[in-house]
């Protein structure tokens, strides 16, 4: 498959914009300067009638990444960023929404006669219900109307399989809920890239692995991955016939396949990231030194691709960062990541060199920039959430539960974790009396419960779209039987093995408990005198009944050991499970209260 720029060739529109909003400093410039020999404009060559032309060229890239559908601002604390102040404290910011979005990006584009717009991947899938309820069209529509240049893939747009992917790039109807509207949906304008997610029977990528933006004699060429752990946080029926490749080898090949194109400037969007040394999008990643401020697995990333790629935008991990890590050949190259939900994008000024064809490294700088919402909604984006609100309306107005507070969602061990495993015991008990316990992963929640009325439905209601926030997946509620000392084994996963570096602690429901020692390290973090069932030690020799969703009796995010448990028995979507309990065990004057989240001891 070709993958340059004239197969999503579009004319930008143009927009009656609103002034552009003061801008935030710039944070993370590699250096003020450009090389000695010329500043941006100033340096000039001859061309053709004898006419003058600059040999410096700003580019504007505009990057964000982790969308997840959310077109509207998103709720509690996943819609908000911490903004560190110049005298050391933090205050929050509401950000997000494609409204407000659209907005910013089109402001900041005024002027700016090189800009491009890139995505790193999950713009799609875990999505709320304005989106996931009609498998993500509402979002490829947005993301149309945003002008969005190029995008890799992210684990998330593997959900629903490379079919469904497919369809989503190409257009079509789905092939079982149809067409929603009368129209025909047309799929996305800008080309989604899957450099390392190659076909089991052909052996080759299953979309585009590159792409190459050109405006008159500038050309920058784009390289897009998902992390090559994919299969790993994906149901396997998702990635069914893929292959996931390593993201330095395949980004280091196609450099040297658009090196023979001519192209030298590129930029690679890989759907890997890193954890920032602070919470708060604006903190100096470079102190003390290069790329000091960030680690996990995009540093070792970054440290390893060929230096002919010149910029890195990052996701997968929501987290917000500008650094500078160097190269194989010690060179600094910034490496950014905008948060997730819309909440910031990254502002990228790329100096492009006319008589290299390449971009002056030292002249590159960015920033993070909040989406915030005191900017006028862009009408378009207002007019394109009404349509899909209207349709989704009728399903996702229904209450099916009530709330005394918000509950949630954040934490190592939260009290929407523990409300979320509690209803899966709850049903498990349903399908066999004998359940013991249930285990639910945390990425598998994706949003908190808020007690303010979002809509019409008056505080403390929690509606259908509101539950499809917190768990969008449409995973099944599955039953097996395990051994004590696999679930003991099971613990430990949590914090050794692929979980070691970043940990992913189980929500367990009420009954388990058990101390975590983070002064320890590896396996032993999980002290395994400590595990106990409603107060008695685990017996390793006994069997006990676990309720999980599918994702994790398949063994998916590291738990290995969970795909070994028998006697499998398949239950409901784990989004029905959560309504039956809420409408079973809450009513508006007796609404549910937070859990508490003390089933866990952490040890600091």
């Amino acid at each position: 498959m070709s993958a340059t720029s004239h197969q999503h060739n579009r004319r930008r529109r143009t927009y009656a914009l609103v002034a552009t909003a003061a801008t935030l400093a710039t944070a993370g410039a590699l250096a003020a300067a450009l090389p000695a020999t010329a500043s941006a404009g100033e340096s000039s060559q001859k061309h053709g009638g004898g006419h003058h032309i600059s040999r410096y060229q700003d580019v504007q890239l505009l990057s964000f990444n982790d969308l997840h559908g959310n077109l509207e601002p998103p709720a509690g604390s996943s819609g908000r960023v911490t903004e560190l102040q110049a005298d050391g404290t933090t205050k929050t910011i509401d950000a997000g929404g494609v409204e407000y979005l659209a907005t910013h990006l089109r402001q900041a584009r005024e002027g700016e006669k090189y800009s491009i717009t890139a995505a790193g991947g999950d713009m799609v899938g875990a999505s709320p219900l304005i989106s996931g309820l009609f498998h993500d069209e509402p979002t490829i529509e947005a993301l149309n109307k945003l002008d969005l240049d190029v995008t890799s893939v992210g684990n998330h747009e593997f959900d629903e399989g490379a079919k469904e992917l497919a369809r989503l790039q190409n257009g079509g109807c789905h092939p079982t809920a149809g067409c929603y509207t009368d129209k025909k949906f047309k799929g996305a304008d800008f080309p989604y890239l899957a450099a390392n997610v190659l076909s089991e029977k052909s052996g080759k990528p299953i979309l585009a692995p590159y792409w190459v933006w050109k405006k008159k004699d500038v050309k920058i060429g784009f390289i897009g991955v998902t992390l090559e752990d994919t299969p790993g946080v994906v149901s396997a029926e998702g990635v069914k016939g893929l292959k996931f490749k390593d993201e330095v080898e395949t980004i280091n090949k196609y450099a040297r396949v658009l090196q023979r194109q001519g192209v030298k400037s590129i930029v690679a969007l890989i759907h890997e990231g890193g954890q920032p040394a602070s919470g708060s999008y604006n903190y100096n990643c470079d102190a003390p030194g290069a790329g000091d401020g960030i680690s996990g697995p995009i540093a070792d990333i970054a440290k390893n691709i060929t230096p002919s790629v010149d910029a890195l935008v990052t996701g997968h991990t929501h987290a917000a960062y500008v650094c500078t890590i160097p190269d194989p050949s010690g060179k600094p190259r910034m490496v950014t990541s905008a948060a997730s939900f819309g909440r910031l994008y990254t502002d990228t000024t790329l100096t492009y060199d006319r008589f290299t064809g390449d971009i002056s490294r030292t002249a590159v700088k960015s920033a993070n920039r909040v989406v915030t919402r005191d900017v006028p909604k862009a009408p378009d984006m207002t007019e394109l959430i009404s349509k899909w609100n209207t349709l989704a309306a009728p399903i996702g107005n229904r209450a099916i539960g009530y709330i005394s507070a918000d509950i949630p969602s954040a934490g190592t061990e939260s009290p929407l974790g523990d409300l979320i495993a509690d209803a899966q015991l709850a049903y498990g008990k349903e399908l066999d009396p004998e359940t013991d316990l249930a285990l639910m992963n945390p990425g598998g929640i994706r949003a908190p419960l808020t007690y303010a009325a979002k809509g019409s439905e008056g505080d403390g209601v929690v509606t259908y779209a509101e539950g499809f926030t917190v768990q969008p997946f449409s995973n099944t509620l599955n039953l097996q039987d395990l051994t004590g000392a696999q679930l003991i084994q099971v613990l430990k996963e949590q914090v050794s093995g692929t979980n070691a570096a970043s940990p992913k602690i189980l929500q367990i429901s009420s009954g388990l408990t058990y101390t975590l020692d983070l002064t320890k390290s590896g396996a032993d973090r999980v002290v395994t005198d400590s595990i106990k069932l409603n107060g008695a030690a685990i017996d390793p020799a006994a069997t006990y009944r676990v309720a999980m969703n599918n994702f994790l009796a398949g063994g998916g995010d590291g738990f290995t050991t969970l795909g070994q448990g028998t006697n499998d028995l398949v239950g409901t979507d784990d989004l029905t499970v959560l309504e039956k309990y809420l409408t079973a065990n809450s009513s508006p004057a007796n609404p549910i209260a937070p859990p508490a989240a003390n089933r866990i001891t952490v040890v600091k």
